[in-house]
């Protein structure tokens, strides 16, 4: 399928993607962990992502402190991880659904009937997974600038932190996703996804109206852009989630997944898109007090 279908409205065929005209699209060295560790655990063949590698410093900027609550709007700090030893921050359903509606984009699915594959994907024999990576796992993890370094032996200490962070992520995000997530947030990760499905034809066509050209004329070099979009643009309209929450939260994606520009611009997408909600919302309501 052409790489244009990202941007297309038609059905479930919107999710399909090439994986050869991927083959350009420089990752972030561990961002190439985690989407290579997706496509390890759906039994797909491995992406082609480029292997050039630079030491980059990846550090605990802030701690989140906008989270989603399922009934109560209201704010709360939640834990990293619960009682059973699982991730239960509405970060990592956020993060979990960005990289489904990824991976569907690149088999040609759906983004929920990839999300339910995954949760019943069978344990290979002797498998066992280590709950300590959990705890070391790094939600808030963004790449910055290149790191100068005054010596050999402080090069290699960043990169072999790099690598170590890198090796930890694939461990997590290669996992069996009942493993590693919370009942609440697999059931919140299934919703968002739920969502997006819902609202696939009718945001493409506001990307169109919102996104910059050069991601519209190369949609599949811009596929995670676009999905974070997706992803935010449907939580504001279907689930209701406060739009600053939302948006903070596109942006942080942005700036761990993504590269350069990519998290001024879905701000500055996402804020049309809210702008423009506000001003049909307010039409309705003066259209409702005149009948």
């Amino acid at each position: 399928m052409e790489a244009a279908s990202v941007l297309s409205s038609s059905s479930t065929s919107s999710f399909s993607l090439s994986h050869v005209l991927l083959s350009s699209y420089t990752l972030k060295p561990h961002v190439r962990f985690i989407f290579n560790s997706l496509s390890k655990c759906t039994r797909g063949s491995p992406l082609l992502f480029s292997s050039n590698h630079s030491v980059e410093r990846f550090s605990l900027l802030r701690p989140s402190a906008l989270t989603f609550e399922e009934t109560v709007d209201t704010f709360s700090v939640q834990p990293k991880i619960d009682k059973s030893g699982r991730f239960c921050s509405p970060r990592a359903a956020r993060e979990l659904a960005l990289m489904t509606i990824y991976a569907a984009c690149l088999e040609g699915s759906d983004p929920v009937r990839f999300f339910e594959k995954q949760l019943n994907i069978r344990r290979e024999p002797g498998y066992e997974f280590d709950k300590d990576w959990l705890m070391k796992y790094n939600h808030m993890s963004f790449g910055g600038p290149p790191v100068k370094t005054e010596t050999v032996e402080e090069a290699d200490e960043l990169l072999k932190a790099d690598e170590n962070d890198s090796v930890i992520e694939a461990e997590v995000l290669s996992a069996p996703p009942k493993l590693v997530y919370s009942k609440l947030i697999l059931r919140f990760t299934r919703k968002l996804l739920v969502a997006v499905e819902e609202k696939w034809d009718s945001h493409v066509l506001v990307i169109n109206k919102v996104a910059p050209d050069n991601w519209k004329n190369e949609p599949a070099g811009r596929i995670l852009e676009l999905s974070i979009l997706h992803l935010a643009m449907s939580e504001i309209s279907v689930l209701g989630t406060r739009h600053q929450i939302v948006v903070n939260e596109a942006v942080d994606l942005a700036k761990r997944f993504c590269d350069g520009s990519a998290p001024r611009i879905v701000n500055g997408c996402l804020r049309t898109f809210i702008k423009d909600l506000e001003i049909v919302k307010d039409a309705r309501v003066n259209q409702s007090l005149f009948t």
